[in-house]
């Protein structure tokens, strides 16, 4: 299977890269430099309002937009300072302590998220106060009208293992199972003598690493660490203490492996800048970086902008006749699968049995290279046998495997549903890429010009009785004019004569099918205010 890494950065405005698995487009990540990023940077900030009712605090960092900061979000350093915190957190460990250590090794989440939070948590009215300082990172970009989401565990990503202040100890990657192998890198990293009081977990990519490879991540971890540090304790607050960094190096530091055949940029610039990260983390793979130097664009050259176009569409067809329809939302994406013109046999089960395999493979890449995000609700084409339902969610989950966010799938429901909830970080690729489309505001319709005439009729009828209008002046979409001109002539007349108007209607190009102004004079032509 051969794997190829294609960064588009030849446009300064934007940065693209796109993960290709024999010419069929995996993973997809776009970012605009006009849009700023600020997901994995760390900050000094100060808490500016504490909402005791949903246990949140806001706290300014210094980008001109307050974070969100839920108290299972605060580190347990800062409940020190509440009264009874430390009797009453030990109380409710002593309560759970019968879990078994599969147990809690299973939950174990993956690449530098924290396992170890306290089971009791004080109110947050308690732990912060206005004006206080804390040392934050941000979770989550803004989405819509919502702030950033912070959190206070720490976590700074290296290439083969992730630093946690907080964590105080080695972790392990959940995704890596077998139990010799995570005996084996607990051996290796505690024979690189970590610091105390700090924590580190190893990444995925770090599971078939050598001890020098790791000592080699864990002392860029370090330095990085000590700058930071010392940043903390000289800058007033709000400060940003670091930064992560920019998308290409991010990408190739949190996505490339061994399975990737290359590396192909399309800028000098940034391929020199890849090329130094490769050969300060990974030297031994420096030979497949390779900069494109065709004048035909990298994406089109390779079918991606192609892919791209598709991607963002609301039908997505599939193998045999069927297709996907993928709808976003605020609060959910909903995804239906329709059979079309796929059959199998005769047999409808069977028929039915065989698209969900389909579109479950589909789906998982659909939402993968959508970065769609929150509750997606799939309705699959309903099946009566529990098994074909059971396989399907098999092929579900197997795979969602491959995807790095966070996901949790439900079990079939009653109705033929397949829920589950994908770890949101930043807005999906389609709002990300696309505005609002100000005729419709984001419905997708528009009204029909016969809704619209009888609309200005309603409003004609209503200013033809007003005591002072003498002179009516509409102005309309050219759809909407045609439309009371050849067939509701005669009811326009009839409103003249009734109400002792004159009515004039105006067709202005170039506006959407709602538009409408109404323009209303007495008889000595002053214009009289008029709403409707």
């Amino acid at each position: 299977m051969k794997q190829e890494m294609l960064i588009n950065v030849r446009q300064p405005e934007e940065c693209r890269i796109a993960v290709v698995e024999n010419g069929l487009l995996e993973e997809l990540y776009v970012e605009r430099t006009a849009h700023d990023n600020y997901v994995g940077n760390i900050y000094k900030g100060i808490v500016v309002n504490i909402e005791p009712s949903i246990q949140a605090a806001f706290i300014d960092f210094g980008i001109g937009r307050n974070g969100f900061l839920h108290i299972s979000d605060v580190e347990p350093c800062y409940f020190r300072q509440v009264p009874g915190w430390a009797e009453k957190e030990r109380r409710e460990l002593a309560n759970r302590n019968n879990r078994d250590e599969r147990n809690l090794r299973n939950s174990v989440p993956d690449d530098g998220l924290l396992y170890n939070r306290p089971r009791f948590k004080p109110p947050i009215q308690e732990v912060f106060r206005r004006g206080d300082e804390v040392l934050i990172q941000v979770i989550k970009e803004s989405i819509g009208n919502k702030g950033p989401t912070l959190s206070t565990y720490i976590s700074i990503p290296g290439r083969y293992l992730v630093l946690m202040p907080s964590l105080g100890r080695v972790g392990i990657s959940r995704k890596i199972e077998d139990d010799s192998l995570r005996r084996r890198l607990r051996d290796m990293m505690n024979g690189l003598h970590p610091p105390k009081g700090l924590g580190f977990i190893v990444r995925t990519a770090g599971a078939d690493r050598t001890q020098k490879e790791l000592s080699r991540d864990l002392a860029y971890l370090m330095r990085l660490w000590k700058v930071i540090v010392r940043r903390l304790k000289k800058m007033p607050s709000p400060i940003d203490i670091y930064e992560e960094s920019d998308m290409i190096i991010r990408t190739i530091r949190d996505i490339f492996s061994s399975e990737i055949d290359s590396i192909i940029i399309d800028e000098p610039t940034a391929f020199e800048r890849a090329k130094e990260f490769l050969q300060f983390v990974m030297p031994r793979h420096i030979n497949r970086l390779q900069l494109y130097e065709g004048k035909e664009p990298i994406f089109h050259k390779f079918g991606i902008d192609k892919e791209i176009a598709k991607i963002n569409r609301r039908r997505v067809p599939l193998k045999g006749g069927g297709s996907l329809v993928i709808d976003q939302t605020e609060a959910l994406v909903a995804i239906d699968v329709n059979s079309g013109s796929f059959r199998t046999e005769d047999n409808a089960e069977e028929t039915a049995y065989q698209m969900n395999l389909i579109a479950a493979k589909e789906i998982a890449r659909q939402i993968r290279l959508r970065d769609l995000g929150g509750v997606i609700v799939n309705d699959f084409i309903d099946m009566k046998k529990e098994l074909h339902r059971r396989n399907v969610e098999r092929t579900l989950r197997d795979a969602i495997k491959r995807d790095r966010a966070k996901t949790k799938i439900l079990r079939t429901s009653p109705f033929g549903l397949i829920e589950m909830t994908r770890q949101r970080v930043r807005p999906s690729l389609k709002r990300s890429v696309y505005q609002e489309c100000p005729c419709c505001h984001g419905g997708g319709v528009v009204k029909s010009p016969e809704s619209m005439a009888l609309e200005v009729f309603r409003a004609l009828v209503l200013a033809s009785q007003h005591p002072n209008i003498a002179k009516v002046r509409v102005i309309l979409a050219d759809v909407v004019v045609e439309y009371l001109n050849n067939k509701k002539r005669l009811e326009l007349a009839t409103i003249e004569r009734d109400g002792n108007v004159e009515i004039v209607i105006r067709a202005q190009p170039d506006v959407w099918p709602e538009h409408l102004e109404i323009e209303c004079f007495d008889a000595n032509n002053k214009p009289i205010p008029f709403t409707i």
